[in-house]
């Protein structure tokens, strides 16, 4: 086992687009001497930051319907940082992208909430419309029309917008983190591929890193953004013990033409605690659409890497009686059932596409089954915090912060849009903690939006 002899301010766990985004914060904005990134893949965003494995979607809160109007409003600042950032170098049109986007309500009811919803965000959001179905059939006729031109009979309302970035390639996005990281000369920075970490001990002043390629490196402190494996780490040191975690895969469709123009959402169902069936232009498939996420839930931590994480989700789940009964919680609702058993059946072949069509036609009506395929090798999992504490599924992020120089961060959507506010949060803890300095006024004038 060979030992490293340098002893890094910070290293980061994870290669992700969070842990790129904090490598980046690092060596911009603060005068740390030195920092570390361990990615255990032998390339950076491999796993849910990789653009197949997301909905590549700039999460700010204007047509997500399950959004609290309070949410909204942090999502919101998060996600002009990501605008602002790719504005800063000029990766519009190349990274970031703008389609026009909007939610859509269908029916009375739904109708009624998309007009009230609008109503109280168009002062956080003023640049959403509404749109009827006269206006949806010019700006977006796939969603009014079936197959033989004959429009909706049911009532139908869009809010959104035709003028704003929507959309980002995330896996670029986190190789751009890296690459502008290393223009800043005064900071040691380095980035180890191929290098896992297994590991944490505790020295006198430092940390100690094992790493399954047989290497130790040392640090003052670490951030661990591993994703699901945050969780997995954080139990085997002893922390975070009062949570489980279940893994959430999320699978796809994909069109070989362009059935969209934007991004169409559907409103959420406040009982389903996954997101809502979506169409997308797709940047890896040249604007094509695809429909998704499905939710199913997986025995296993990463999806498409083999079966080796099976272990490791039963370690994070930590099943035990309040566990199940959050489970038991969960599943005596018959539509959470439904949904769940739904989604197992969209992963079959032949009936999934079936079954699967029958949902996405609530977005497109025309959509017939020669239209779609299944996205093989598309999706990711995003590790669901669940709470014994509370005794409930925990959505949206989560940090574990042991106050020793030691933070865990789980990060599921809208992780990869919250990724430079998250790692603000993280910079400044890690100056607080070695009494270095974060240069807030510089960070603001770089990424955050006035007024």
């Amino acid at each position: 086992m060979k030992i490293e002899e340098k002893i890094y301010d910070v290293i980061i766990v994870g290669g992700g687009i969070s842990g790129a985004a904090l490598f980046y914060e690092i060596c911009h904005y603060t005068n740390l001497g030195s920092v570390a990134l361990l990615e255990k893949y032998g390339q950076l965003a491999e796993l849910n930051s990789n653009a197949t494995a997301n909905s590549q979607t700039i999460h700010c809160g204007d047509i997500e319907t399950n959004y609290t109007l309070e949410k909204a409003a942090k999502v919101k600042q998060t996600a002009k940082m990501v605008e602002k950032y790719c504005l800063q170098y000029g990766y519009e049109d190349e990274i970031m992208f703008k389609h026009q986007k909007m939610a859509i309500g269908i029916g009375y009811k739904e109708c009624r909430f998309m007009l009230n919803r609008y109503k109280e965000f168009k002062e956080l959001y003023p640049y959403l419309e509404v749109y009827d179905k006269e206006a949806l059939a010019q700006i977006e006729p796939a969603i009014i029309f079936d197959k033989n031109g004959n429009g909706r009979d049911e009532e139908i309302v869009g809010v959104g917008c035709k003028d704003e970035y929507s959309t980002v390639n995330f896996k670029a996005l986190t190789d751009t983190f890296i690459k502008n990281a290393k223009l800043n000369d005064d900071i040691d920075s380095d980035v180890f591929l191929n290098t896992q970490a297994e590991d944490i001990n505790k020295k006198d002043d430092y940390y100690e890193i094992v790493c399954k390629n047989n290497k130790i490196y040392k640090a003052k402190m670490i951030i661990v953004n591993a994703g699901p494996h945050s969780l997995y780490l954080a139990h085997k040191l002893g922390y975070g013990l009062e949570y489980g975690q279940l893994p959430v895969a999320g699978s796809f469709y994909k069109s070989n033409k362009r059935i969209l123009k934007g991004k169409v959402y559907m409103v959420q169902n406040p009982k389903l605690p996954f997101a809502a069936l979506h169409g997308d232009p797709d940047v890896t498939l040249d604007d094509n659409t695809r429909f998704g996420p499905t939710a199913l839930m997986l025995p296993k931590l990463e999806r498409y890497h083999g079966n080796s994480t099976i272990t490791d989700f039963f370690k994070t789940l930590r099943l035990d009686a309040k566990i199940m009964k959050i489970f038991s919680s969960l599943l005596s609702d018959s539509q959470i059932r439904d949904y769940v058993l739904r989604n197992f059946i969209f992963e079959l072949p032949y009936f999934g596409k079936k079954a699967f069509l029958k949902d996405a036609r609530k977005i497109v009506p025309s959509l017939c089954e020669d239209d779609i395929e299944y996205a093989k090798g598309f999706g990711g999992v995003r590790g669901q915090i669940l709470d014994k504490i509370k005794g409930k599924l925990v959505l949206g992020e989560a940090s574990i912060d042991t106050g020793n120089g030691l933070i865990f961060n789980m990060t599921p959507s809208p992780g990869a849009t919250s990724c430079l506010g998250n790692a603000k949060r993280d910079v400044i803890k890690i100056c607080e903690y070695l009494n270095k300095n974060f240069d807030i006024e510089k960070f603001e004038n770089d990424l955050q939006e006035r007024g």
